[in-house]
């Protein structure tokens, strides 16, 4: 795990600094995951950036993680039309590896597909200042926290944690552990923080917004309605594939990264530009 905590600290570090620099711009307007961990923490990666009228890219080197459903090739945020349209691209068949059930929601694990950003959390309408927003694409077959929505059009809405979907989350350092891992930020209790209306009423700054979230060949995308966040004129991203995990006594922090298979620029600083 030492590597992860590395990761993590370089992550909070880099997004500080990003967010600093555009501060103007944007307010101006497992199967078996654990036995997979992305040793070098990225840091083989010789990302490329290519540039266009929306801004610059990350293109990485193939290879250099596994499952290779979650080595990232390519990362990109661009404008079409209203909408932002986040996506990765992978070595193999985007989603083709998703969780093992453990037949609870205590102890279970959620893979994802992230998109840190430098927008700050109050874009979304989470707490200002409250932690590094992140975009993320996600399966967890052992519990469901869209409880707005029936994806899978049965006619239920609690029974598709399984199929990919889009959340928001705010990262923050888990201080319980010596390594810095990143956990998705707690709500503890008492507390009564700004949420986003879509909130799926869990103690975590978690959103559930219904975003059209697409894994085809070996692209994962997700569109986000521009005037979703104010529509930025610019802001910094990176790509990172995950494994977090349920806390098994549910207790904080109650959703945490656990393994980082691989970043798109691979120290996990924010080299990608958006520019609207």
């Amino acid at each position: 795990m030492a590597v992860v905590g590395t990761v993590a600290a370089a992550l909070t570090a880099a997004i500080a600094v990003a967010g600093s620099a555009l501060q103007k711009d944007e307010t101006g307007r497992p199967h078996d995951h654990a036995s997979h961990s992305h040793s070098s923490g990225g840091a083989h990666h010789h990302p490329k950036g290519h540039h266009g009228h929306h801004g610059k890219g990350i293109t990485s080197e193939k290879g250099d993680a596994e499952p290779a459903a979650f080595d990232l090739v390519e990362t990109t945020v661009r404008r079409q039309g209203d909408r932002i349209v986040f996506t990765e691209r992978v070595r193999a068949q985007a989603g083709s590896v998703k969780p093992e059930t453990v037949g609870e929601f205590a102890g279970s694990s959620v893979l994802s597909y992230v998109w840190p950003v430098s927008l700050n959390p109050s874009s979304v309408g989470f707490a200002k200042d409250s932690g590094v927003l992140a975009l993320a694409a996600t399966s967890h077959p052992d519990f469901d926290d869209t409880p707005l929505y029936d994806e899978d059009g049965n006619g239920r809405k609690d029974d598709d944690g399984g199929l990919w979907h889009s959340h928001w989350v705010v990262l923050v350092p888990d201080t319980t552990r010596p390594d810095g891992a990143l956990k998705v930020r707690d709500i503890k209790p008492g507390e009564t923080p700004d949420l986003p209306k879509t909130w799926p009423n869990v103690p975590i700054f978690l959103d559930s917004p219904d975003y059209d979230t697409r894994l085809t060949g070996k692209k994962v995308t997700i569109e986000v309605p521009a005037k979703e966040l104010g529509f930025p004129s610019s802001f910094s991203y990176n790509g990172v594939t995950a494994a977090l995990k349920v806390n098994a006594d549910l207790h904080d922090p109650l959703l945490r990264v656990e393994n980082v298979f691989d970043s798109a620029s691979g120290d996990l600083s924010m080299p990608g530009q958006f520019k609207r």
